[in-house]
């Protein structure tokens, strides 16, 4: 058999949404109002599904989004989603040719790179993706957390405050927008994100959370956070309460402490989950004793492919004297007649000012480093150390201590993060 891919029609959606539902293990049935809902957040133009009998058995889409590169600046990346292929048609190649047609796109439209979540680790190394950002997950045992003292509210001369969805809609996308820009790894968050988020459209799984938010002296909010609270049986009349952390957005280190200590002081939480937090979070070292905070989860998660590598490397910022570094990037495509050279394929001289800025153009000048744009991608957040993959064999260094001017060039004070799932 061999399927048809293709974007969408308009007559495809519901058909496309219930084998998105499928591929996911989620129930199949998608009613009108469902399907509707989904219509107002997929571009056609962007959304392909594989067909077979005129059914679809297939989905990928991918959204418009920038990401924020360190230094801050932000490029234009291309988000990849909703990738899923039903059982029956699983190993056929259907993902790897809607991949390979949604990267020609987004290289087209001038994205510097195209970015996704990965529900599994060895799927998209061969399409040239690497891990870029990490994440932990916690879990507190608040008893055993030593806190000082009971939470009376921050002693900053700010305030913490419960809010409505209604009210978070409001103020949430600044408060967002000033935490990506100080980022680097986060990603911007449209206004469909925040209708979803708020209610006000409302897809399969959505549930109301408890929302706070944080103003400082000054009376602006600089942070918020929604959460989830389960109740347990309470043994011998003892709390047994959970708390489940859904998003905690903070622009300044203050908020981000008030936030926490508000969260770990609330009466009768006995646990707290923090959700995917970045891997370097404060949040442990708040606690009285940080052994209180189990790590429940490290992983990556957000994966990252170039498509133009001089515009991303000139696009962010880097550490270090001014420096000039080679790299010789081997990137390849495989398709049904072979492999060919990827878009991120060639050799290039990276020149720092040793100011924070950098122009990368291609060369023919020899090669400092040698690695794959998988390898790249890594590197390009500043998450991975160019040293470690030496050791690991998967950096070859042409010239003497290149990896470690790699490493101070790229690694960066904090460790990226991307605080979405998309």
């Amino acid at each position: 058999m061999t399927a048809e891919i293709r974007t969408l029609e308009e007559s495809d959606v519901a058909d496309w949404v219930r084998a998105q539902y499928t591929g996911f293990h989620i129930a199949p049935t998608a009613d009108a109002e469902e399907v509707a809902a989904r219509r107002r957040i997929i571009d056609l133009a962007r959304t392909r599904g594989a067909f077979d009998g005129g059914r679809c058995v297939a989905t990928f889409r991918s959204m418009p989004r920038e990401l924020t590169v360190p230094g801050g600046a932000a490029v234009p990346a291309s988000a990849i989603t909703n990738v899923a292929v039903t059982a029956t048609h699983r190993r056929r190649g259907l993902a790897a040719r809607m991949m390979a047609a949604d990267l020609a796109d987004a290289r087209e439209r001038g994205d510097a790179v195209s970015i996704l979540i990965a529900a599994e680790y060895p799927i998209y190394g061969r399409f040239g993706f690497g891990p870029a950002t990490w994440v932990a997950n916690w879990e507190v045992d608040v008893p055993r957390a030593a806190l000082d003292q009971r939470y009376a509210g921050p002693a900053d001369g700010g305030r913490v405050d419960m809010a409505t969805l209604a009210e978070l809609g409001e103020f949430g996308p600044a408060v967002h927008d000033r935490l990506r820009a100080r980022t680097p790894g986060a990603i911007d968050r449209p206004p469909l994100w925040w209708q979803r988020t708020t209610g006000e459209l409302r897809l399969h799984g959505w549930k109301e959370h408890f929302c706070a938010a944080y103003r400082g002296p000054d009376g602006r909010v600089d942070g918020f956070v929604r959460w989830d609270v389960q109740d347990h049986p309470w043994p011998g009349k003892q709390p047994r309460t959970d708390l489940t952390v859904v998003d905690l957005t903070a622009a300044t280190p203050a908020a981000e402490v008030a936030l926490w200590r508000f969260l770990l002081s609330m009466d009768w939480i006995t646990r707290i989950t923090s959700g995917y937090r970045a891997p370097d979070d404060v949040m442990p070292l708040l606690l009285g004793d940080p052994r209180a905070a189990r790590a429940e989860a490290y992983a990556d998660f957000l994966w990252l492919r170039l498509l133009d590598v001089p515009a991303a490397l000139t696009a962010r910022g880097y550490a270090g004297p001014a420096t000039a570094l080679v790299l010789d990037v081997r990137d390849e495509v495989r398709g049904g007649d072979g492999t060919a050279a990827g878009p991120a394929a060639g050799r290039f001289l990276l020149e720092t000012d040793g100011k924070g800025a950098a122009t990368c153009t291609p060369t023919s000048a020899p090669a400092d480093l040698a690695l794959t744009a998988a390898d790249l991608a890594c590197l390009y957040l500043g998450d991975e150390s160019a040293v470690r993959l030496a050791v690991l064999g998967r950096i070859t260094e042409h010239r003497e201590q290149a990896a470690s001017t790699a490493d101070t060039l790229f690694r960066t004070p904090r460790r990226p993060w991307c605080p979405d799932v998309f």
